[in-house]
């Protein structure tokens, strides 16, 4: 479910976030499929055009000038640039580990997530989110639209093995999201975890065709593999190993994570403000080790949340999910049943 808990945006950092996030959510569902668009003469090198996607990547171009001997009885011709449709929207996409419908505020936790709540207000909640309840095939799937075994994520890829379904090998014929986008003139970019290279490949030697720089992402600054830790995390910009933490005391992953996207955002709109950007936002914050820096760790001990317990915390929560709309008029109705129904999975709950 994308969230922005975990993630600490300064003012500004809220106000864009919020602002993209917004973007992606309420404008790629509205956006209707439109008819092939060109700008400039053809041949010249400003010369843009969409495709409709049916082949990616798309064919090449025929070749329209004329090539003689010599350059004055020469013409060349450039290939048109492909381009998103005019109006093709922005799109952020934040996922984080381990975070349920009773974490943040939007969905009725007990994290006070303003800007998602915010946003939400005026775009669309979905509660019928599926996860394959692991963390490699979830991102397989949600990066592509495909069932996790298609992308040979059946378990985390620590735990590969060599049968179909379970080799941890996403096949060049099943593209991501960030491929798509990026053959119809999307930027594209990844911040954060990721779990989806092979063991076998996750190293500086490469190969990198399951990197994020090999699967559609133009950039990606982040950490390979299922955890890291927030301080000194084995971090990488695109396939090179960087350490900005060293002699650098007072350095978080999440701080800094949310300083280059934002530096990536402006170097792209800065050469080019009208191409349109995705990215995969995908904070390691909330899956453990959980390292937040001091001043969240007060700021969150100030509100009290947790002052019973998590016990307490956990069964109020889950009466108060049963009991919101719909199924009010249903439990006054039914209060016996109801009550026997909460009890017992109350009784799950702690068990689980």
């Amino acid at each position: 479910m994308p969230t922005l808990y975990g993630i600490p945006w300064n003012a500004s950092r809220k106000a864009a976030s919020a602002m993209i996030l917004l973007t992606g959510l309420t404008c790629v569902a509205a956006t209707p499929s439109v008819a092939q668009q060109t700008t400039g003469t053809p041949g010249s090198p400003e010369a843009t055009t969409t495709i409709e996607g049916k082949q990616l990547p798309p064919l090449p171009l025929k070749f329209e000038g004329k090539i003689e001997r010599n350059a004055a009885q020469s013409a060349p011709y450039w290939p048109m640039r492909v381009v998103p449709p005019k109006g093709a929207p922005n799109i952020l996409l934040i996922m984080t580990d381990d975070t349920g419908y009773g974490v943040s505020s939007t969905f009725g936790g007990v994290i006070p997530t303003p800007n998602l709540d915010r946003i939400a207000a005026n775009g669309l909640r979905y509660t019928n989110f599926n996860s394959t309840a692991l963390c490699s095939p979830t991102r397989a799937a949600i990066i592509t639209g495909r069932n996790h075994h298609s992308m040979g994520f059946g378990v985390v890829s620590e735990q590969a093995t060599g049968y179909p379904g379970y080799d941890s090998i996403m096949t060049r014929d099943k593209a991501t999201i960030g491929k798509i986008l990026k053959e119809n003139g999307y930027a594209t970019a990844w911040f954060g975890k990721e779990h989806n290279t092979p063991t076998f490949e996750a190293s500086q030697a490469g190969p990198f065709d399951q990197w994020p720089v090999g699967m559609g992402f133009d950039y990606f600054y982040g950490f390979v593999g299922g955890d890291a830790n927030q301080w000194q995390p084995n971090l990488f910009r695109n396939t090179s190993a960087i350490y900005p933490y060293y002699n650098n005391p007072g350095w978080n992953l999440i701080t800094a994570q949310a300083d280059d996207a934002i530096e990536y955002l402006r170097r792209i709109t800065a050469i080019n403000s009208e191409q349109p950007f995705f990215i995969y936002y995908v904070p390691g914050a909330v899956h453990s080790p959980h390292h937040p820096t001091p001043e969240w760790i007060q700021k969150i001990s100030d509100m009290h949340l947790f002052d019973q317990g998590w016990n307490k915390l956990r069964d109020a929560r889950l009466e108060s999910i049963l009991l919101e709309d719909p199924l009010k008029i249903f439990f006054r109705q039914h209060r016996p049943q109801a009550d026997l129904a909460i009890a017992c999975l109350l009784h799950c709950a702690r068990t689980l």
